[in-house]
C-alpha cells in the first residue's frame, strides 16, 4: 500500500490503493438509520478515490448505470455487472467476470451486498423465509469468499471485508434469524482468518459492523 499526499479533492491521505483491485457486492443501494443515510455506494466511491480500480454488482441493471455515470462524472475507475447474490449460479458467473477484467488478481472483497427484504414474527416464519434470509446474508458471502480465495491468494495483498450488524451482538425483538445470520458472519470472519491468514501471506480478514460507524 503506498503512500498518498492527496486525493481528487486536494484533501490529505494517509495511504493509496493505487492499481489495487477491488469487488464490492451490492455497491448501489443506501442505508438509512432514522434520520442518518449512508449510501452503500460511499464504499465503492472511497476505494476508487484512494486510487483502487472497483467492481461492483447489483441486481438491477439500471441502478447500476445510473450509479456508474456518477462515477464516470467523478473521475472514478468503476465498472459494474449485473448479479444477484442470492443465486449460487450469479455468484460464479460474477467471480468469472472479475476474474476476468482484473486478470485473475484481487486485492479487496467487500461482502456488502445483504440486507432484511421483510419483517414478520418468528413464529410466523417458513423454512423458505428462513433459507432466503441465511442465503442472502451468509451464504452469499461465505461461497462468494471461495470463490475469490485464488484471485486474493494471487494478488499477494488480499483483504475480505464483511459487513456485519449491531444485530449480531444485541438481542432485539424481532429480526431474529437476520441477527441469527450476521451471528454466522461474525464467526465465520474470525475462522477464515485463523485458517486462510497463516496460511496465505498478506490474507487479512475484516469484520466491520457499518451501523456502529453512524
Amino acid at each position: 500500500m503506498e503512500e498518498a499526499k492527496v486525493d481528487s479533492q486536494g484533501n490529505r491521505r494517509r495511504w493509496s490503493l493505487q492499481g489495487m483491485t477491488a469487488l464490492v457486492t451490492g455497491g448501489t443501494k443506501e442505508y438509512s438509520f432514522g434520520d442518518i443515510n449512508m449510501c452503500r455506494h460511499a464504499i465503492v466511491e472511497e476505494l476508487a478515490d484512494l486510487g483502487a480500480i472497483v467492481h461492483t454488482c447489483a441486481r438491477n441493471q439500471v441502478e447500476i448505470d445510473a450509479c456508474l455515470l456518477d462515477w464516470k462524472a467523478k473521475d472514478l475507475c468503476v465498472s459494474g455487472s449485473v448479479c444477484d447474490v442470492s443465486s449460487g449460479a450469479q455468484r460464479e458467473k460474477l467471480m468469472e467476470t472479475v476474474n476476468s477484467i482484473f486478470h485473475g488478481k484481487l486485492n479487496i472483497l467487500v461482502n456488502n451486498a445483504g440486507g432484511v427484504t421483510f419483517y414478520k414474527p418468528t413464529q410466523n416464519y417458513t423454512p423458505e423465509d428462513f433459507s432466503n434470509v441465511m442465503t442472502l446474508n451468509l451464504e452469499s458471502a461465505f461461497h462468494l469468499s471461495q470463490l475469490a480465495y485464488p484471485m486474493l491468494k494471487a494478488s499477494g495483498e488480499g483483504s475480505i471485508i464483511f459487513i456485519s450488524s449491531v444485530a449480531s451482538l444485541i438481542a432485539f425483538d424481532i429480526g431474529g434469524v437476520y441477527g441469527a445470520a450476521k451471528g454466522a458472519i461474525n464467526q465465520l470472519a474470525k475462522n477464515l482468518a485463523c485458517e486462510w491468514a497463516k496460511k496465505t501471506e498478506g490474507l487479512i480478514l475484516l469484520l466491520l459492523d457499518i451501523s456502529r460507524l453512524l
